[in-house]
């Protein structure tokens, strides 16, 4: 009681639960809060694009509202969006896909209120209280975050940040991933192509991932978001490449980057059928239900947006381009060449606070990036640089950085 009277505040903390107020903050909001608004500032730190979602999506959103969809939905998700996820899927990834029925079919998929939420479903159903689940990192925040309101364990498996004879690159230590399992440990999370590091898996790396995973009877928690922002094929390697119908991977996926979706809130949850049930009780007791003119929105991208993934990738491409040619013959600073997705992780020789160095590249360069400590071990000497925008947009930013760096 004395401690209320002093500090009322606390007290309500004091009684929350510790799964929830150790939900950890973000470190890239903090930059963002104090470099947002500044004139002539180019805002680099969040993980999306410039591009408003195309106006074929939004019309078919319209329709659904003039038309009065505004009930309830199938928890499950209303069976023409998942119908056309696993059309998508199966131009994208063809066989085990291409045949359209049983563990590969429309019943694997679960629309979500974003990957977010697909994330968080794919979690809680392989980890939690008293559990341990190792994440590939640097990393994107919201896995340890998703795993922390969980009550499990997130254990760090840096990747390895090492010049080859072909420059920097971030590979897998593996005998570092297996160092890392414990008799807690109860899933792998894996980002491929990487945020913020641009990592992206080889299929000999899956195959070596999952078959630990199937020696130890582990969930692979795989978020393949950014699979096709990919910069040399039309798709990145993924496990849908290596995997059986009996492995235990949950995938978390959403509209948000390759349709320029992000505030829609739209995404989805592929799983094994047998967990229908499971993820439908999991859905009502969160959101129940996507809205079903945002699955209609959905639904037209899937079907009819090939083209603006690619005008997507396209841009993002010249991005990176641009980026490698006008950073890389600075001596100052060191990053691998990003593989996939959309994001540049980079270092600047001599500043090991990345925090106040994001300050100051707000202050003294006009470019906001975010700052590495954000995403967890092997993140912290690093910067991330979202690079999908008008290229134009990304050799200014480039020309700023440069400039910086030379003084």
């Amino acid at each position: 009681m004395t401690q209320s009277i002093l500090d009322p505040q606390q007290s309500f903390l004091d009684a929350a639960r510790p799964e929830a107020v150790s939900a950890p903050a973000s470190g890239i909001v903090e930059v963002f809060n104090y470099g947002m608004g500044r004139q002539g500032l180019m805002p680099l730190w969040v993980g999306e694009g410039d591009l408003p979602t195309a106006e074929n999506i939004t019309q078919a959103a319209h329709r659904s509202l003039a038309a009065g969809e505004t009930f309830y939905v199938a928890q499950r998700g209303h069976p023409d969006f998942r119908d056309a996820v696993a059309r998508m899927m199966t131009r994208v990834y063809g066989s085990p896909f291409a045949e359209g029925k049983g563990a590969f079919g429309p019943e694997r998929f679960f629309a979500t209120i974003g990957g977010m939420h697909a994330l968080q479903l794919a979690i809680r159903i392989a980890a939690g209280a008293g559990d341990e689940a190792i994440v590939l990192t640097p990393a994107w925040p919201n896995f340890s975050g998703a795993l922390t309101i969980s009550g499990a364990r997130t254990v760090e498996v840096p990747l390895e940040f090492a010049r080859q004879a072909s420059g920097w690159r971030w590979r897998l230590d593996f005998e570092r991933l297996k160092a890392a399992m414990t008799a807690k440990t109860r899933a792998i999370v894996v980002n491929t192509p990487g945020n913020p590091s641009g990592w992206t898996a080889t299929l000999d790396e899956l195959r070596a991932i999952l078959s630990l995973a199937r020696q130890h009877g582990l969930w692979i928690v795989a978020d393949e978001i950014y699979g096709r922002f990919y910069y040399a094929g039309d798709r990145a390697p993924s496990f849908h490449d290596v995997m059986e119908e009996d492995d235990r991977i949950l995938f978390a996926n959403t509209m948000s980057k390759n349709w320029a979706m992000t505030g829609w809130r739209s995404g989805w949850l592929e799983a094994p059928p047998a967990l229908g049930q499971t993820i439908e009780n999991m859905i009502q007791y969160s959101t129940s239900g996507v809205p079903l003119f945002v699955q209609r929105g959905a639904i037209e991208a899937l079907d009819n947006g090939e083209d603006f993934v690619a005008l997507q990738r396209a841009r993002a491409e010249a991005g990176r381009a641009v980026l490698c040619d006008t950073l890389g013959p600075l001596e100052r600073l060191r990053f691998a060449a990003p593989e996939g997705s959309f994001y540049m992780f980079l270092s600047v020789v001599g500043e090991d606070d990345t925090r106040k160095l994001a300050f100051r590249l707000v202050d003294e360069a006009g470019v906001g990036l975010a700052p590495g400590l954000a995403f967890g071990a092997g993140g912290e000497a690093f910067l991330r640089l979202c690079f999908a925008r008008d290229p134009a947009d990304i050799a200014e930013a480039a020309r700023r950085i440069a400039a910086w760096v030379q003084r």
